[in-house]
Order: C-alpha cells, then structure tokens, then sequence
C-alpha cells in the first residue's frame, strides 16, 4: 500500500504569505516614491511650461530685471526685486530664529524641571499649527505698530542709524510700519517652532553615557553642550535649520500682510518691498489666463522653486563635508 505525503509544514506555509506580503509592500513603498517624483516632476514642468513665454519674451535678464509693470501695452517684468526680498527676510528671519529655538531646545533639555518640560514642549508644537493668516493679520495689527513706534521712530531705531558703516541699514523713508524688517521678524516666529522642536528631539537623543562623562570630567552645562551635544547632533540640527528655511522661503499671506508689497529694493531694513510669494498672491488673482503677466508669475513660482533646490543642494554639501571632516 502507497503511503499519502504528508502535509508542508505550517512554518513554509507562513513563510510564502511572509514572502508575498513583503513583495507587494516593497512595490507599494516603491510606488509611493515614485508618486512622489512624478508630483515633484509636474509641478516643475508645468511651472516651466507655463513661464515660457515671459522667458522667450525677457530672457536669462528676466532674473536680474527690476521692471514690474503689467499696464497692457507696456507689460515689462522682471524678478530681481522679488528674489533679493525672498532671500534678504528669509536670511533674516533664520538669524532671528535660530538662536532663540537653540535657547528653546537648550532650557527644555537641560535646565527646565520636569513639570515644565512638558506644557512648554506643548506649547511650542502647537505654535506651528497656527494657520499663516493669523500671523499675517496678527503681524499687521500687533508687531507693525510696535516696529513703527517703539523701533523704528523710536530711540532704538535712531541709535542704530548713526552706528558708523552700517547706519544706512537702519535709516528707512518709509513710516508706514510695513517692512522687511517686520516680514522677517513675523517669519521668526513662524518657523521658530520647527526648528526648537528639531533641537529639543535631537537633543534629547544624545546617550546620557556622553553628557556624564562629561560632567564627570568638570565640564559646565554650556561645556556639555558645546563641546558633546551639538558635535553629536550637527547633522540633524542642520537639517532642523534648513527645514525652517524652506519654510521661510515660501511663506506666503503672513508675508503679504506685513512687508509693504513695494516693488522696489529695500536699503534699509525698514523699507517696504515684496517677494516671490507675495507678488504671486496678490497678482496672480487679476491676471488673465494666458497673459504675459501670468506667464511671468509662472516664472517666479519656477525661480523660486530653483531657489529651494540650491539652498537645499548647499545644504546636503555642507553636511557631506562636515561628516567627511
């Protein structure tokens, strides 16, 4: 008599269903980077496409012009004033920003008691949720009119304008209130949240084997922190600052409430002037579809666009050099 086989263990059965559940989520996690792509890829080829004709029309100076005039007849643009007001507020708001969310970071890791640690770790994540419009009216309503009396027209701003070689920074024509001074401040506070989170996350991933050696060696809290803390965490840091720059750089109706929107190139801090952002919003609304003005906002999204990519490839190089060093 034939004897019957026996059955495949249960362990190969189970392994098959592991091994077929793997594939399929290997091709889904495959797929969704490529959606990722293919989003990125459409949005930059439909930003171009779409600013071609201003291209054609001004050329490679289309970057460096300062012309912004969409009267019908005589449209002439250009994005210089809009790139250097990008660049200028953001630059400002990471100087601002960064040292107070280092501040942030250091006394919830490092000096906070435990029942603080958490209601102002809270409050700090919920200030990144605030919708952009909120900063913008509260910008216009609250920090304007303080830049305006207090700063401004103030002893402070006077003091600052007669510092010899940098005075002129400070020295504005303009009195409204509305400035580059008060995008990039209203900025600060936007990002500040993302970049002392980053901070706090990263510092409290340090091994406590590191930061008690230290301790035991004589070192100062600011010691551990200098010499142990920041070392070990560069790269994230980094990556917490460029986050907060990205951010920055593409804020947009927050930006537009406060900066004065004033096609002109700030030579002071307290002059008014615009970016890409804020230009797109407020004009992209009335220009007609097909337009040499719409063409040219679809340019600057795709200049700014570009703008992002370098600051991040800058970025990615520096924190390769440093890790190599």
């Amino acid at each position: 008599m034939g004897t019957t086989a026996p059955p495949p263990p249960a362990a190969t059965v189970r392994g098959s269903s592991g091994r077929l559940g793997d594939t399929i989520f290997e091709w889904m996690c495959r797929g969704a980077g490529l959606l990722v792509l293919l989003l990125l890829g459409g949005i930059i080829i439909t930003l171009f496409i779409g600013g071609l004709p201003a291209l054609r029309q001004f050329g490679i100076p289309f970057v460096w012009s300062t012309a912004w005039n969409p009267v019908e007849g005589r449209e002439q643009f250009g994005a210089g004033i809009a790139i250097v007001g990008t660049v200028v507020a953001s630059v400002l708001a990471i100087i601002m920003a960064v040292p107070l969310a280092f501040g942030v970071a250091f006394f919830l890791t490092e000096l906070a008691p435990e029942w603080l640690k958490r209601p102002v770790g809270t409050a700090i994540e919920l200030l990144a949720a605030v919708p952009s419009i909120i900063f913008g009216m509260w910008g216009l309503f609250v920090i304007v009119p303080i830049i305006q009396g207090y700063i401004q027209l103030g002893w402070i701003g006077e003091a600052m304008a007669e510092l010899p070689g940098i005075g002129f920074l400070f020295a504005s024509n303009s009195f409204t209130g509305t400035s580059l001074f008060a995008a990039a401040l209203v900025l600060a506070i936007m990002i500040l949240p993302f970049i002392a989170a980053t901070m706090r996350d990263v510092f409290d991933q340090v091994p406590p084997v590191f930061k008690e050696s230290a301790y035991g060696l004589g070192a100062t809290r600011w010691e551990v922190v200098r010499n142990v803390v920041l070392p070990y965490t560069r790269t994230s840091v980094v990556g917490g600052i460029m986050l907060g720059l990205g951010r920055a750089l593409g804020e947009t109706m927050a930006v537009t409430f406060v900066i004065g929107n004033a096609n002109r190139i700030a030579t002071s801090i307290f002059d008014p002037t615009t970016t890409i952002a804020s230009v797109v919003a407020m004009e992209f609304p009335e220009s007609l579809t097909g337009s040499l003005q719409q063409s040219s906002l679809l340019l600057l999204g795709f200049l700014l666009f570009v703008i992002s990519f370098v600051v991040l490839a800058i970025s990615r190089y520096l924190l390769r050099s440093k890790l190599k060093a």
